[in-house]
């Protein structure tokens, strides 16, 4: 005897088919049909939660139990509001319950729409089995909510500039910040772009949570610096984002929307600009290093000049070709400038430094050229200049002084030769012993003298000469210092500490604040002071300028150190030589 048992896999298939059953269009007649948004005021660029409901009554029995196609879901045409809103996603459940005896199944559809326009939007009659639902009205606002949070929104985008007008070619700071509420399960935040506008990204994105209105939001930050390149009104397209994210209670929804920048005019570059490549920055500075502090040089010493120019505000490609040009009798050797953006919080900023080999070939005064690098400062709206003045090397040929003093010393410190027209004294053989020593005494009497006197004017030559050249070269510089001081130069300051060092040697001056507090001339102090902020302090560059209070105290100076030196020569022969 054989016994047939429902196995629980068959207890599965049929209350599957049972529940599929409502999809047999001989067997069910259609109830009613609702379409509920989950609101009917939305602001552009939000996403509208649609459901839709519909119901049946099912008739099951063993003839129809396994007469079913899966490809025949039933669904609504919901197709009709493509022309108004995009479709973007869709889920649908199934349920039974019995009502009066009657099984009915129940369906329930959820779609996440996007509006494709703003204004009154209608979500036409739905149809399903022979049913139809009511036309829903829903109104699209234009923009965003005043406080942009306003209930029931789950995202939004906002957008920040750093400043309401620029010129061309100027730093403009983008923020862009997402605000969204749920966990997010994926998201797409698009990148803000222009043919004509050069942007850097600014770093990487900060995430951080923010309240709005008692609401707690997690945002994502991203910061771009922008450059426009021509002039005119700056219209970024909009940036956009798509997401999807879980509610707190497990519910997908879906996120959209979009933020465009206000328009931002570029003005161009002003007339009154006098440089040759456009700078707006909030900062322009340049510098220079390895020149010796006396700028005293040598015919063939390799001199490495390091100048560098930074910018705040601009990308290391938009800073100029430092200029090169130098005096003849010098020999230039630049090395490959390098360029360096850094980014910051505040922006870009960039940096272009420049090595230079200078090799002196020629001995003399050798002038480098001022650079001068005309900017544009945006913050007080007005051209500034960063300068490096110009510099005077001394430049000394050591084979020159070497050759002309050799002989001399030669002369001094050799023995003295014999006369070539002199006649050498001729010894006779004396007739005896004693008059063959006398005159041998008095030969040696006369070369120990000629050695003593030889020695002597040696070394006034040794002690004379070097204190001759030095006081050439300190007259020299003293001529510059005074004409520079006149005329109110920018390199008078260093022309000062150049002749002090020559003037008053062992001190090793580094700074004109040096040479005030070692002489203690109050004139000198405030002379220097008073021309420093003619040159350097913002407001002074038109003040009136005499030079010569400071040119009379140098002399000053100069004079009463000559006469100390003169009353304190040293003595003729040295101690103890009688």
């Amino acid at each position: 005897m054989v016994k047939r048992l429902i196995t629980p896999a068959v207890c599965q298939f049929l209350l599957m088919m049972l529940l599929t059953a409502i999809w047999l269009p001989a067997q069910a007649q259609s109830q009613q049909l609702t379409v509920e948004p989950d609101r009917t005021r939305i602001y552009e660029g939000e996403v509208l939660t649609l459901t839709v409901k519909g119901s049946m009554e099912i008739d099951i029995n063993l003839g129809n139990l396994f007469d079913f196609d899966m490809s025949s879901l039933p669904k609504p045409d919901i197709e009709k509001v493509e022309p108004d809103f995009e479709i973007l996603g869709q889920n649908q459940q199934y349920s039974i319950r019995t009502v009066n005896s009657q099984m009915v199944g129940e369906i329930t559809w959820t779609y996440q729409l996007a509006p494709k326009t703003t204004g009154e939007l209608t979500i036409p009659a739905l149809t399903f089995k022979g049913a139809k639902s009511q036309p829903v009205t829903v109104e699209v606002v234009d923009g965003s909510p005043p406080d942009q949070a306003a209930p029931g929104r789950d995202s939004f985008i906002e957008l920040s500039a750093d400043k309401d007008e620029l010129y061309v070619q100027e730093q403009l700071i983008l923020t862009v910040r997402l605000f969204f509420r749920g966990n997010l399960i994926r998201g797409e935040l698009s990148e803000p772009t222009h043919p004509h506008v050069i942007i850097e990204s600014l770093g990487r994105q900060q995430e951080f949570s923010r309240y709005r209105d008692g609401v707690r939001y997690r945002v994502v930050e991203r910061r771009y610096a922008l450059f426009p390149q021509r002039p005119g009104t700056l219209k970024l397209p909009p940036v956009r984002f798509e997401g999807q994210a879980r509610d707190p209670s497990g519910n997908l929804r879906f996120l959209r929307d979009s933020e465009e920048l206000f328009e931002v005019p570029v003005k161009d570059v002003p007339a009154q600009f006098s440089g040759k490549t456009w700078l707006p920055a909030t900062g322009v500075a340049l510098e220079e290093s390895g020149l010796p502090p006396s700028l005293g040089v040598a015919t063939g010493e390799n001199i490495t000049r390091e100048i560098k120019l930074t910018a705040a505000g601009l990308p290391a490609e938009a800073l100029p070709p430092l200029p090169d040009a130098v005096p003849d009798g010098l020999r230039s050797y630049p090395e490959e400038p390098e360029r360096q953006t850094e980014t910051t919080p505040a922006g870009l900023t960039s940096s272009l430094n420049q090595s230079v080999a200078l090799v002196p070939v020629e001995a003399g005064q050798m002038t480098l050229p001022a650079i001068r690098i005309p900017w544009w400062d945006t913050e007080a709206d007005r051209e500034r200049i960063a300068v490096i003045p110009e510099r005077t090397l001394t430049v000394n040929d050591p084979n020159a002084v070497a050759s002309t003093a050799s002989p001399e010393s030669n002369q001094g410190n050799a023995d003295p030769e014999p006369d070539a027209g002199a006649t050498e004294p001729q010894i006779s053989p004396a007739p005896d012993e004693t008059g063959l020593w006398q005159w041998l005494a008095l030969l040696l009497g006369i070369l120990w003298a000629g050695t003593l006197l030889a020695w002597w004017r040696s070394g006034k030559r040794r002690n004379v000469t070097p204190q001759l050249t030095e006081h050439r070269y300190e007259d020299a510089a003293f001529d510059r210092l005074i004409k520079a001081a006149r005329d109110g130069a920018a390199v008078t300051p260093e022309l000062v500490v150049e002749w002090a060092n020559l003037h008053s040697p062992g001190h090793g001056f580094r700074s004109a604040a040096d040479v005030v507090d070692h002489f203690g001339d109050q004139t000198l102090a405030t002379e220097l002071r008073r021309l420093q902020a003619r040159l350097f302090a913002p407001g002074h560059e038109n003040d009136a300028w005499d030079g010569r209070p400071l040119a009379q105290a140098l002399e000053k100076i100069r004079k009463h150190k000559q006469v100390n030196t003169s009353a304190d020569l040293p003595p003729l022969y040295p101690k103890g030589l009688s």
